[in-house]
């Protein structure tokens, strides 16, 4: 993800100077309430997304950013792909990737408000074979070997594990402990699959911590899912319009993209840079029945905007309420900070200053956020494929940047959230 935990570049922070702009200093971003944008300083977000494609480091990109209710920057760049040359538009359809993460945390949340689960209920509940797994916890032998113990969990997994990715479920793709080791010789995106074998094939490999010990990556999005759709006896995506994608009209929200003329909407990363490292092909014009809740749906400009400004309204959008107030104070509370008992180590993806709610990373410290800037409450998220978010309720304000490049993702989202800070004014 965007922040890597001791491991980006330190950025300044926003002070008044002047005419009450801010510029960089030492110290924090947090800025004060009712700050305002500088048109002739938003231009160089646009100097530098039309340099990126000049030089043909991406192919496109689209950013909005909307304060009030209303856009104050709104610009695409570049094409869909460098083959048909085509111009991105508010329907050209991205990958998502892990912003899939945050579609499937709010569901599920409504999935709560309804009563149908529970934060505490255990997962074994929903998916007996859960009850039986174990966590791996290498050893060390003398000649500097290393084996995998399988010990017993001290608490079944819950779904507030799940949700806080806190289960100890991890990914294969990253990192080199035996336990994701163990998740990539197991070949667990073999052949045709859906969420239900999904779920038991994760069942039979060995957790890499202890239920609520580590922030750990992964995939407990997928096993929540499954979760889910046992709960409301449906198929996630069925759960998914009937909650959320309906009432927010985001109509071109999804796993699969079929229609002939809508697979010529889809953006394509520069020939050189289209390795996604997820340890898997994840391609929207071949269905297959898994719906992977973790990092498998598509959108566009025109639904994810929608779907952001139901965040920054906090949880409400055109009158219709997708969660009650008290639900989204709760999603968007750290979960996993002082006092929780959940440790950080080198992959934790929300980054210095961030703590993570149910589903989404939430700023709980400004001086020390990486990359600043940012206010106190900020929520984020973002995937391999480059599209990030950013809520930030202080300022009344989110953006959101859909592209497409996993090896430029990080350079170009910290830049971006820079310059968009850069060009607040108070």
């Amino acid at each position: 993800m965007i922040s890597r935990s001791g491991r980006v570049l330190a950025c300044g922070a926003l002070m008044s100077l002047g005419a009450m702009s801010f510029a960089r200093a030492e110290g924090t971003y947090e800025i004060p309430a009712g700050a305002h944008f500088n048109q002739e300083k938003l231009a160089k977000v646009s100097e530098f997304f039309k340099n990126e494609v000049a030089t043909g480091k991406i192919a496109g990109a689209t950013v909005l950013i909307q304060q009030h209710g209303k856009p104050v920057y709104h610009e695409a760049f570049g094409v869909q792909d460098v083959v048909s040359k085509a111009p991105i538009t508010d329907k050209t359809i991205f990958r998502l990737f892990s912003m899939t993460k945050a579609i499937t945390a709010v569901v599920a949340m409504q999935l709560v408000e309804d009563g149908k689960i529970k934060l505490d209920d255990p997962v074994s509940k929903y998916i007996p074979s859960f009850a039986n797994v174990k966590v791996g916890v290498e050893k060390k032998a003398e000649d500097g070997t290393k084996s995998l113990e399988l010990v017993p969990l001290s608490r079944p997994i819950t779904v507030h594990d799940l949700m806080t990715h806190t289960s100890g479920i991890t990914y294969g793709f990253y990192g080199n402990s035996l336990v994701r080791k163990a998740y990539r010789d197991a070949n667990i995106y073999a052949g045709d699959f859906d969420l239900a074998e999904f779920a038991e094939r994760i069942a039979k490999l060995p957790l890499h911590n202890q239920p609520g010990a580590l922030w750990q990556y992964g995939h407990s999005t997928d096993i929540l899912a499954r979760v889910m759709e046992i709960a409301a006896g449906k198929p996630l995506l069925d759960i998914e319009r009937e909650k959320l994608l309906g009432p927010l009209g985001m109509v071109d929200t999804g796993f699969f993209v079929t229609d002939p003329e809508k697979q010529k909407l889809l953006a394509q990363p520069v020939p050189n840079d289209s390795d996604f490292r997820v340890g898997r092909i994840n391609d929207p014009t071949v269905v297959k029945k898994w719906q992977s809740a973790s990092g498998g749906m598509v959108s566009t400009m025109s639904d994810y905007e929608r779907f952001a400004q139901m965040l920054l309204n906090g949880g409400s959008f055109e009158g219709k309420t997708i969660l009650k107030p008290e639900t989204f104070k709760l999603m968007v509370t750290d979960q996993v900070g002082p006092g929780s008992g959940v440790d950080r180590d080198y992959y934790y993806f929300p980054g210095d200053g961030f703590g993570f709610g149910l589903g989404l990373a939430v700023r709980t410290d400004p001086g020390n956020a990486k990359p600043p800037p940012g206010d106190l409450g900020e929520l984020k998220w973002d995937g391999a494929s480059g599209c990030y978010f950013v809520i930030d309720p202080k300022q009344d304000m989110f953006f959101v940047l859909l592209e497409q490049t996993p090896t430029e993702r990080q350079r170009v989202q910290r830049t971006l959230k820079q310059l968009v800070y850069e060009a607040m004014e108070k």
